[in-house]
């Protein structure tokens, strides 16, 4: 235990955001313009997470939490109790308190991988297409762990035999369903229910037009139905995990 406690402290003293990153998401949301793209990002989002669980979130962090698209998503549905933000990008945490939530009681703006609460403080902590951004993987996964009872995470599944890993958003992790599985579990996270899903039909629209967007979408769709959990070897989806922390 002495061991695992001075591992983790000096894991934290050494773990800090590269300056690289810190400038990228500093100034991510001053302008507004991927609004609505964010916006059908985070009702996709929930709407994947309620596939998975359809009870209430009680208290909630979103970790990571960009401009607040999901913590409104969440708030107008009124299935958390309150709500607790964490972001990295001062943007961000500008964004989020502008959005007036009614359930929201605190937002706050980190530098590292300590998240400033106690032990179990929350029922539930999101962490939304925030994994593939991040450095120490397993040294942020177990601080969820730590502060969060049940952990949902989604992450796009780029891992396939394209090996395309989209870098122009930040990307510098990729998944397959077996590596993010292994990779929670090795992290003190216990994934009891996990699902493949594509973006909806409007999202990829919004993307590539009202046509090719909906072509996309349905051979995204057709070819999900038929290949089943192989089909992230031919295209880009989407994995939604439910967790328990096991710590």
């Amino acid at each position: 235990m002495l061991f695992r406690q001075s591992y983790r402290e000096v894991a934290w003293k050494m773990a800090h955001v590269a300056s690289r990153l810190s400038e990228l998401y500093d100034h991510y949301y001053d302008t507004d313009r991927d609004g609505p793209k964010r916006a059908l990002a985070a009702r996709d989002s929930v709407a994947h997470i309620r596939a998975l669980f359809s009870g209430p979130f009680g208290r909630l962090l979103d970790v990571g939490a960009g401009n607040g698209s999901t913590l409104a998503e969440i708030d107008q549905a009124g299935s958390a109790s309150e709500l607790y933000a964490i972001e990295i990008s001062a943007s961000g945490v500008q964004r989020i308190t502008a959005r007036g939530l009614r359930a929201l009681r605190e937002v706050k703006q980190v530098d590292g991988y300590r998240i400033p609460y106690p032990d179990k403080f929350f029922d539930t902590a999101f962490c939304i297409h925030v994994l593939e951004h991040v450095e120490h993987e397993r040294l942020f996964l177990r601080e969820l762990g730590r502060v969060a009872k049940s952990v949902f995470l989604e992450v796009p599944l780029e891992g396939g035999l394209h090996g395309r890993v989209n870098q122009t958003y930040g990307h510098i992790n990729y998944y397959t369903p077996m590596t993010i599985l292994n990779l929670l579990r090795t992290s003190g996270l216990d994934p009891v229910a996990s699902r493949i899903f594509t973006s909806s039909r409007a999202y990829e629209q919004l993307l590539y037009g009202r046509r090719n967007g909906a072509v996309r979408n349905a051979i995204r769709n057709l070819v999900l139905r038929v290949f089943g959990n192989a089909a992230p070897h031919l295209m880009t989806y989407l994995l939604t995990v439910e967790c328990r922390s096991s710590g």
